[in-house]
């Protein structure tokens, strides 16, 4: 199990799309939503299936938009103009239905403020047309992520911020790994391998956390296969989904240049801390050090430390770490 497993732009992973965002007309009004990050970026990379909710549980096109109505945690989508029609059951039963049918898929993005498709911070109305003061997910949202809340999602107005999007592929790419190299092939070795070859990665989100999910492959025996699996990969996502950030990022790369501490002369370790020290001070990029570090791993470091996915978490040709 190593990093060169991680796909180049071949398209072997699916996400689901709000289909808005692909420019598909299906919007209330007859219009779109077209993203130009998830078309003209994404698109390259990853196989994208649009799922629109309200078209797929009959809505026309265009239509009487529809809304949240009633409380946190006790609403309701209705009709505008016409309360009585509900959606609510409809659009709740799509997303139990596409969770089960979209089974292959390693992510979705979502189009916010949706009530449908909204992750989250979608306004709850009155009765009476009023804004209510709170907020909740889209129907079909919250079914999609209760009937698998270990799969990556995010809204795309989300992934503008360059953290957040780091982030969620990072979850999509390990999803995948996991899907194809775990799940395809069970086992307490294959398990106890990704764990090695995420050390850094789970220390980077958290160290407790990386800690944790240790002990629990160490009780593999103990607890079977089946419930290593189950156990280990919820936390790990659990895990994933905390964001990294320059400290930890900086205690990561310290701890890989001691695997070269030997081999690599004073000079060298020098331009690598240098680059670390940069980094942590805000004043270059994170793709910046990752790069010098990984020049001098691949060629002087341990073959453990040459399948860490830290070094390499998805295709470099996304840019992700230009910008953190």
């Amino acid at each position: 199990m190593g990093i060169v497993n991680i796909p180049e732009p071949d398209k072997e992973i699916s996400i689901g799309i709000s289909a808005c965002l692909m420019g598909h007309k299906v919007r209330y009004n007859g219009g779109h939503k077209r993203s130009s990050f998830c078309m003209n970026t994404l698109d390259t990379f990853f196989k994208l299936v649009p799922v629109c909710p309200e078209v797929g549980i009959g809505l026309g096109t265009p239509r009487e938009p529809v809304r949240l109505v009633g409380e946190m945690g006790n609403y309701s989508v209705l009709g505008t103009d016409h309360p009585e029609l509900d959606v609510t059951e409809k659009l709740f039963q799509y997303g139990l239905d596409k969770a089960k049918e979209l089974d292959s898929i390693c992510g979705y993005i979502l189009m916010q403020k949706s009530p449908s498709c909204g992750m989250e911070r979608v306004k709850i109305y009155h009765p009476n047309g009023n804004p209510s003061g709170f907020s909740g997910s889209g129907m079909f949202a919250k079914a999609l992520m209760e009937a698998n809340p270990l799969l990556p999602v995010e809204e795309e107005g989300r992934l503008h911020d360059p953290v957040l999007r780091e982030n969620f592929f990072t979850r999509v790419y390990a999803y995948y790994r996991w899907q194809t190299e775990v799940k395809t092939a069970p086992s307490l070795a294959t398990v106890g391998e990704f764990h090695a070859a995420y050390k850094y990665i789970l220390m980077a989100h958290n160290p407790q956390d990386y800690a944790e999910l240790g002990r629990v492959v160490a009780q593999g025996k103990e607890l079977g296969v089946e419930r290593l699996m189950e156990s280990y990969f919820k936390g790990f996502m659990s895990t994933l989904a905390r964001k990294a950030n320059r400290k930890s990022h900086t205690n990561v790369m310290l701890h890989l240049l001691g695997y070269i501490k030997h081999s690599v002369d004073s000079e060298d370790r020098q331009k690598i801390l240098r680059l670390v020290e940069e980094y942590r001070q805000g004043l270059v990029p994170l793709i910046a050090p990752v790069t010098m570090l990984r020049h001098f791993l691949e060629s002087h470091g341990t073959d453990y430390v040459k399948k860490q996915a830290y070094l390499r978490p998805y295709p470099e040709h996304l840019g992700l770490r230009n910008q953190i």
